[in-house]
């Protein structure tokens, strides 16, 4: 189980170059933790723990146990309301066939076997845009960064990795676009992805997970004798189990069993939380989009957030280069603020204002970002 968790960290390790945002790392590392955390909880209780006890004393024990948890157990969905201790045993409790009355629906419970296999997937489900991400970026940001994230930087180093930084930059003005464009889509995958899970987990509990939150909520304000518990509906703690065998004269007898499910305390909890989470984390995401085409869309608010992430007295020069830009520069440019130190950026804007006012477009220019490291580039200066 530690080694587990290890492998958990690993994924949630903290990068020193920040390729997206804060809402981006609720998908990938807060819903992908607890989705994956919650699974290796479920799978303790059920594998290394008593997730089923069935009440029987003519049949085995263990028999019974292993019986009713592979064939499913089920209750009486219209006896959930019923008074307890009075109608019936516990909720949804009750004799499918009453003499003189039409055979009750009954309502089978499977989801438990599936609970640990699905929450894990849905945890790589999130992890899914993070890594289509980082595959489609290929370290383009940590290549051009070169070192200055650095507050602490010999001047004449940070000078000649500003003036390497601004060439590239430069050449490679508006080519950046499809970079901007695979993040986008990312973030709306992100959103469909939470949609998606949403829906899949709806369909797995039986069409019960869209109003589950909201039935959780009118539970606690409904009077006490009236009120019937949404979770012990969803996820029953005590179910009915039929079992069939042969009797000393070789006639088929039927066992009819109550069993309860003690696991099905914690996946009350868990689902019950991932629904308000999931509504949380659908409309920061919704919002994050409109924010972002807003951005792409509108001049001024690029202008306005690079300015935010250089000194005041660079104002101008930011101006001239934003009025140049196009989206996807602006965004690249925007992720360098990120990862350099406020001093470099702020030079960095400057030079790119200093060519931009000179710029020649050439077609052909190759416009990958340089292999040359800093050191290697002072060499070929001093060769040349």
């Amino acid at each position: 189980m530690h080694d587990v968790f290890d492998s958990i960290r690993g994924l949630l390790k903290v990068n020193s170059l920040s390729v997206d945002n804060k809402i981006f790392q609720l998908h990938y590392k807060v819903t992908m933790f607890f989705l994956l955390a919650c699974s290796l909880l479920v799978t303790q209780r059920q594998y290394f723990g008593d997730p089923i006890d069935c009440i029987v004393e003519t049949v085995d024990q263990e028999v019974m146990d292993t019986y009713c948890w592979i064939h499913a157990t089920f209750t009486i969905p219209e006896m959930n309301g019923a008074i307890v201790g009075h109608e019936v045993a516990h909720p949804g409790i009750a004799n499918p066939n009453v003499p003189g009355e039409e055979k009750r629906e009954i309502k089978h419970h499977k989801y438990y076997q599936w609970v640990t296999l699905v929450l894990a997937l849905q945890g790589l489900m999130f992890y899914a845009p993070h890594w289509l991400w980082k595959t489609w970026e290929g370290g383009k940001l940590e290549s051009i960064v070169m070192g200055l994230s650095i507050p602490v930087m010999n001047k004449e180093e940070r000078h000649e990795k500003i003036h390497l930084l601004a060439d590239y930059l430069h050449a490679s003005l508006h080519h950046h676009n499809f970079y901007a464009i695979k993040f986008f889509l990312c973030e709306l995958l992100n959103l469909a992805n939470c949609l998606f899970n949403m829906w899949f987990m709806n369909e797995f509990l039986g069409g019960m997970f869209f109003t589950y939150g909201i039935d959780v909520l009118a539970f606690t304000e409904t009077n006490q004798e009236e009120r019937t518990d949404p979770m012990i509906v969803v996820f029953p703690r005590v179910t009915k189990c039929s079992f069939n065998m042969y009797g000393p004269s070789g006639t088929i007898e039927t066992h009819d069993l109550m069993c309860v499910l003690a696991l099905n305390i914690i996946n009350e909890k868990i689902y019950v939380f991932m629904w308000f989470w999931f509504v949380i984390l659908a409309i920061i995401s919704t919002m994050a989009l409109i924010y972002r085409l807003l951005v792409f869309c509108v001049p001024a608010i690029r202008s306005g957030l690079l300015q935010k992430r250089a000194r005041l007295r660079y104002k101008n020069s930011i101006d001239a280069v934003s009025r140049r830009l196009q989206v996807g520069d602006f965004f690249l440019l925007y992720l360098l603020s990120k990862n350099v130190e406020l001093l470099s950026f702020s030079s960095l804007m400057e030079e790119l204002s200093l060519r931009l006012s000179n710029r020649r477009v050439h077609p052909d220019l190759d416009v990958s970002p340089p292999p040359v490291q800093p050191e290697r580039f002072h060499l070929m200066n001093e060769n040349a």
